[in-house]
């Protein structure tokens, strides 16, 4: 028995003995060797980490404006450098100003009314294309309400001003069947608002459906054909199956949809803006342009800017909170 155990605690030392004896490069060589996918994809993977670096992470160093007084600098970089401090200074002349009131209606009005208008149709439109028994006309309706998503708010909202003009072919179809003698001047600012709402979910509608339908394409057959052979009609379908095996994604998109409560989007807003209408037009993203690029108004701007940041993520917390209170299910 003593022979067996001395005979175990030698060949173990002899073991270690040889594992000592390799040499570091060795064990280096012993390793996984890289291929040309490894190489490939981390290249892949750096170029998306360096972009974001340039251009979300870098123009970070420019927030330190919205502390600063450098307002009037031809320069930017003087007016990061150069510039005396002013604390909380510009926040102050923000909340203080005349215009702060009027811009704030206008840009939680909008996003609100499009928040419960805009919101669900993505999703009740996905529902009824999945509805549909016609594979042919179901991919031709698809393509048509796509379409609009790739077109520019210059181009998409040119043609939309040509279309309301006081001689276009919405005028006209107005004043030819008496609904409106007169015709419509919508670039009123009482038309601004409606217009805007139409006018984004016209544009979004196919292209924010996209999501929406493959999640449905992704619920078990077997569920419905189940459902079906119990007595469940089609409207109990979509609220027994459907909409319930979609709601994570639902809810995803809601709260990325209420922390982006201040964002109108610069390009649609300005497109439809002028100045018979800028008393309902005037929103947050317009303000910042004029007063920051134009009045080079850059550390009131950016303090503005920030605001609209810090909202943002305060929205994004209570929401997910919220949601994985209520649903069990949020952004992180």
């Amino acid at each position: 028995m003593l022979n067996r155990i001395s005979l175990k605690s030698a060949e173990r030392k002899a073991y270690e003995k040889s594992l000592s004896e390799i040499s570091p490069l060795a064990r280096v060589h012993n390793k996984k060797k890289w291929t040309p996918s490894n190489v490939q994809l981390l290249l892949m993977v750096s170029l998306g980490i360096i972009f974001i670096a340039i251009f979300a992470y870098l123009p970070m160093f420019g927030l330190v404006l919205a502390f600063k007084s450098g307002d009037g600098y031809l320069n930017v970089m003087d007016a990061i450098f150069k510039s005396q401090w002013a604390g909380f200074a510009n926040f102050k002349a923000f909340f203080e100003d005349p215009d702060f009131k009027n811009v704030m209606t206008n840009t939680l009005g909008l996003n609100i009314l499009q928040l419960l208008i805009n919101f669900p149709a993505p999703i009740l439109f996905a529902i009824l294309i999945s509805e549909l028994p016609w594979k042919k006309i179901r991919k031709a309706i698809q393509t048509i309400t796509y379409f609009p998503y790739f077109l520019s708010w210059i181009t998409y909202g040119g043609i939309i001003l040509t279309l309301i003009n006081s001689d276009g072919i919405v005028n006209t179809i107005l004043i030819n069947t008496g609904i409106a003698p007169n015709g419509v001047d919508f670039s009123t600012a009482g038309w601004f608002w409606p217009l805007i709402i139409v006018t984004s979910l016209l544009k979004g509608l196919g292209w924010g459906s996209i999501i929406y339908t493959a999640a449905i394409a992704g619920i078990d057959p077997q569920l419905y054909e189940a459902a079906a052979m119990d007595g469940a009609n089609r409207f109990h379908r979509i609220f027994k199956i459907t909409i319930p095996s979609i709601a994570p994604t639902i809810v995803l998109f809601f709260i990325l949809s209420v922390s982006g409560i201040l964002n109108n989007g610069f390009d649609h807003i300005w497109t439809f803006q002028n100045q018979i209408n800028l008393a309902t037009s005037e929103v947050l993203d317009t303000f910042i342009y004029k007063y920051g690029a134009v009045d080079m108004l850059y550390s009131y701007t950016t303090a503005v800017g920030l605001f609209k940041s810090v909202v943002a993520i305060v929205l994004l917390g209570i929401g997910n909170f919220v949601a994985k209170k209520t649903t069990g299910s949020g952004v992180i």
